[in-house]
């Protein structure tokens, strides 16, 4: 599987919903960076990279959106459309989210600061590191 779907446990009661991730139960990578993504454009597209080392999840907090998983050989969709539902992604895997609906809030935790060297830009030179370590 190139991401990994997790529903994210929640209490519900008559005031409404509380979603909770507790890392060392769900996830097991650190997190030290937390970024978020709003106000896009329907039309956008968004990641068009990849990551060496970088572990990420990604929650929809309003909104939907579609991500485009590739590692090389495979490719999957995935809609995030509830808060309830967080998207991990591992490293050396191409990501593209690529459909924005209802004014989206993207959250995304990653594992690693923000590092320009771990990122693959260009689609070609990643299918060259993708079979390089395959």
């Amino acid at each position: 599987m190139i991401g990994i779907l997790h529903e994210v446990p929640s209490i519900v009661d008559s005031r409404g919903k509380l979603s909770i991730i507790e890392f060392e139960k769900i996830v097991n990578f650190t997190i030290k960076r937390v970024y978020w993504l709003y106000q896009i454009q329907e039309n956008a597209i968004r990641g068009g990279h990849a990551h060496k080392q970088l572990r990420q999840l990604i929650v929809a907090l309003n909104g939907s959106v579609e991500i485009v998983l590739d590692n090389g050989k495979n490719k999957s969709k995935h809609v995030l459309n509830s808060p309830s539902l967080m998207l991990e992604i591992g490293p050396n895997v191409w990501r593209e989210i690529v459909s924005f609906i209802n004014n989206p809030i993207v959250m995304i935790l990653a594992s690693e600061l923000y590092e320009e060297d771990d990122y693959i830009r260009n689609y070609e030179d990643f299918i060259k590191h993708a079979c390089s370590i395959s």
